[in-house]
């Protein structure tokens, strides 16, 4: 059995049931010698055999774990030896105790139940014949064996409940264990889902500024202005290496680490949107106080809107508005552009049919940030994105 709880108690059961039936059968051998009779020697002989066959049956059970069949040859012969035994010692009666419990565990409920019984009338006649009939002689073995029989019972009640309850416990470990592996595979693809809205709304648009960049520059008819557009794409680029090493280095975005937010677009507009012929406005209070990761989010969903802006909306002008009201913060990206053919009431739906990753990214950040991400666009009149987010979930 494996080990539980109730090792112990079953432990100790055995323990005491081999201790009992070894000292009813030095009983019957201490009778034998200080109250000899022609049948003395038998008794004492035929009494170590039980013994010495019993001795042999716990040390069976240890070695061959799940022989039934061996169990039950081994207790046919315990029982034979013990009729021989009881035929010419009556004190062998006693010994009927001990195997009560062997009867119940090893021929199961019913034919243990039925066995029990069998030996009590046994040994209930045993003692009358040889000893006298009396009332404590017949009632005696039938109240040891009622009381054998509930505690042979509960043992194996305990039994079953140790097993479900190492049941219960295997299966368990096994489900934390399951648990424990989808909860990193979670982490790993929010992580993975992390990485890919910081590179679209980072590199990617960077990347992307390069090329237009360089494209603009072979199409200048003349030096200065494609020798620009190459210091552009080159300072655009080193500012892509440097996100690229915070990327490693997993510290806040370096255009916040020294400046505001309102500074942060402000200095965008005037370096990257600006030179690809976006006119940004930025409408940003410099004493607004947000947490860190708040306008780390921010930030990159005005890049990635933005980056919507230049590429797909053919606009000229475009309005980024911050404003906290009632610790309720309103976040705006407006523009001229060419907006969408239908308007869009779901946004997450929308992001979800969508082939822009740009609109998904934006998506999931408003979500994480426990905020509603509404778009309002129309074909010919621009398109808006608006944020509102609730300070007291950054309190």
């Amino acid at each position: 059995m494996a080990h539980t709880a109730l090792t112990p108690v079953f432990v100790g059961l055995r323990t005491g049931l081999h201790v009992l039936f070894f000292a009813l059968t030095g009983l019957v051998i201490a009778r034998a010698v200080f109250d000899p009779s022609d049948s003395s020697v038998t008794a004492i002989l035929l009494a170590l055999i039980v013994a010495g066959t019993y001795a042999s049956g716990v040390l069976l059970a240890r070695l061959s774990h799940g022989r039934r069949l061996l169990s039950l040859v081994w207790v046919a012969l315990l029982t034979l030896e013990w009729l021989g035994l009881l035929w010419v010692s009556a004190d062998a009666a006693y010994l009927v105790f001990p195997l009560f419990f062997l009867f119940l565990h090893l021929l199961g409920r019913w034919a243990g139940s039925a066995a029990i019984l069998a030996s009590t009338i046994v040994a209930v006649y045993a003692l009358g014949i040889r000893g006298g009939w009396s009332v404590g002689g017949v009632v005696g073995p039938f109240v040891g064996a009622g009381v054998a029989l509930l505690i042979g019972l509960g043992y194996q009640a305990l039994a079953r409940e140790a097993q479900q309850r190492e049941a219960l416990v295997s299966e368990l470990l096994a489900t934390r264990g399951q648990l424990a592996a989808r909860e990193h595979e979670s982490g790993v693809l929010a992580e993975r889902a992390r990485l890919a809205r910081e590179i679209h709304d980072t590199l990617a648009q960077g990347l992307s500024s390069i090329q237009m960049l360089l494209h603009a520059a072979e199409r200048a008819d003349d030096t200065r202005p494609g020798i620009e557009h190459i210091r552009l794409a080159r300072e655009t680029a080193a500012a892509n290496l440097v996100e690229a090493r915070r990327f490693i280095r997993e510290l806040t975005p370096p255009q916040l680490d020294d400046q505001t937010l309102g500074g942060a677009l402000r200095r965008l507009a005037r370096t990257q949107w600006a030179t690809q012929g976006l006119d940004v406005q930025v409408r940003v209070s410099d004493t607004i106080v947000l947490p860190m990761h708040l306008q780390t989010a921010l930030l990159r969903i005005t890049q990635g809107a933005i980056a919507n802006v230049i590429q797909h909306a053919r606009a000229k002008t475009a309005t980024v508005t911050i404003s906290v009201e009632n610790d309720q913060l309103h976040f705006t990206v407006e523009d001229d552009g060419t907006g969408f053919d239908a308007e869009i009431t779901e946004p997450a739906a929308a992001a979800e049919r969508s082939d822009s990753f740009g609109l998904r990214a934006t998506a999931e950040r408003v979500q994480q940030l426990g905020g509603r991400l509404e778009i309002d666009a129309a074909s010919g009149r621009g398109t808006t994105l608006t944020v509102d987010l609730p300070l007291t979930e950054f309190a």
